[in-house]
Order: structure tokens, then sequence, then C-alpha cells
């Protein structure tokens, strides 16, 4: 049975300022929007209230998610996205001034790498940074692997072993870990996306939020709460997806609230 809210909880979702919202599962599902969540996103903007929708997926640009959100009817720029490729692009450049990369990566993730101040190279790179690569060669790993026997540093963008698309499960960034991995020995030095908090720490950087006036709002457990438990911020659990009220009790991972829906957050904020 899910727990009423106390005053003070209520108190406390109202102070929220800055939201981080998942997006399957919890702004939609499928190709379906979910009721609540437009009344949601206007009143956060009526409120001047900030938010960035978060993804994984380092394949594709914040534009290209946001054309897809605009073609459900929710009304969102590309600068209202956050994906794991610009976090990890941010994460970089903060590590090093136009550090020199050798990408596994799609052409959306090298041009945000470069629009970051990366200079893609295979010679000498400061960095070997993988992604979500549906452009993946032979050639690209050979290399990779070559690099990293060197010592070079490795990161990579998120640690999703598999996609989920339309035709089924297909490899991920995980898997492609996986094979250097079997080949090197070697593991990413970091992995940004969710559930690390690196990731929730550079989204709030992009929206100059503070912690305290933070939170995330998701449907899965080991990914959405965890990565804002793991970042120190507010998490807000909604059963609109994956995670069902009977899987809090075997969880390690306890959001901060548990809500319906992004409208029952909605009804509490605007009241």
């Amino acid at each position: 049975m899910k727990e009423k809210l106390t005053e003070r909880d209520i108190e406390k979702l109202k102070k929220l300022r800055f939201y981080l919202l998942d997006m399957d599962g919890t702004t939609y599902l499928g190709n379906k929007v979910f009721p609540g969540t437009l009344k949601f996103l206007d009143l956060l903007r009526k409120q001047g209230k900030k938010f960035l929708f978060l993804t994984n997926n380092s394949s594709q640009d914040a534009e290209f998610y946001a054309q897809k959100l605009q073609k459900m009817g929710i009304d969102v720029s590309a600068q209202e996205v956050f994906t794991s490729g610009e976090a990890t692009a941010r994460y970089i450049t903060s590590l090093k001034r136009n550090p020199r990369v050798f990408p596994l990566g799609t052409p959306s993730f090298e041009r945000e790498l470069e629009k970051a101040g990366c200079i893609l190279t295979d010679e000498n790179p400061d960095f070997v940074v993988l992604g979500f690569d549906k452009t993946l060669t032979y050639e690209k790993v050979k290399k990779a692997c070559l690099l990293l026997r060197e010592g070079i540093k490795y990161i990579a963008s998120h640690p999703d072993i598999n996609c989920p698309t339309e035709e089924g499960l297909i490899p991920d960034a995980g898997a492609i870990i996986a094979l250097i991995k079997a080949s090197t020995g070697r593991e990413p030095d970091i992995i940004i996306g969710k559930p690390r908090k690196e990731f929730i720490y550079e989204a709030l950087k992009k929206m100059d939020a503070k912690r305290e006036e933070s939170a995330i709002v998701g449907d899965r457990l080991y990914t959405d709460i965890r990565s804002g438990l793991e970042a120190g911020i507010t998490s807000i659990l909604v059963l609109t997806g994956e995670t069902k009220l009977e899987d809090l009790s075997s969880s390690l991972y306890q959001p901060t609230f548990v809500l319906d829906s992004l409208e029952e957050l909605a009804e509490i904020i605007s009241n």
C-alpha cells in the first residue's frame, strides 16, 4: 500500500525547482503520452521551474529526441533534452581543455564531442570514449583495444547492455564494453549515464541547479531512483512504467517519494 504524503512531504515537493525527467514509462509509454504529462510540463513553465528530459541513449542527439517528443504532442526544445552523449562530452572537457579523443560512436555522438571542444583523432588521444555505436566496425574495435593496452584513459557514455527497439533487444554500449573487456581485460575508468551520479551532476550544471531544489522522476528503481540517490537529490518514483508497488519491498533503492503518475505530482504542486 502506498504511504500517504504528509504536509511536510507536500511542502518539500512544492519547493522543488528543477526536474530531471525519464521518458519512456514516465512521460509516455510506447507512443502514448500519459494524460498528466502535458499538464505537468505546462505547470512547470507557468511556475518558472526548469526541466530536462534524460536519455541514456548516446546514438542520437538532443535534437532527435526533441523532434520525437514534438511528434507525440509534447512541446519541448532540444535545450530541454539531455543525452548521455552530451553529458559525456561535457564531462571530458571539464577534465581537459580541447582533449584529443578516439571515439567509438555514431556521427551524432562524434558531433556532440566536437561541439564541446574535443579533437577527434586516432593518434595519441587523451581518451578512448565509447558510446552506443551503431556504426561499429572491426577497425574501430581493434584501434580502441590497441590504445587501451597503452593505458589511455577510458570513458563510456552509459552501461546499458541492450536497447529495446521495435525489432526486439539489440546490443547497446554495455555489450560493446563487454567485447572490449574480453580482449583487453579493461573496463571503463568511468561510465557517465544512469545510474551513475556523474550524469545527474552534468544535468544539474546545465540547468544551473542546486541539488536541494532538484529531483529526478522515473519509473525504474535501479536506474532512475538509484542515480538520484547516488547524486544526493530527491527521487520520485512514478508507477506508470516498469516498477510496481510490490517491487519496493525487495529493492536496495528506495525513492524519496512514490506517486501514481506525473498527473498526481502536478496536482500536488499546483495546490
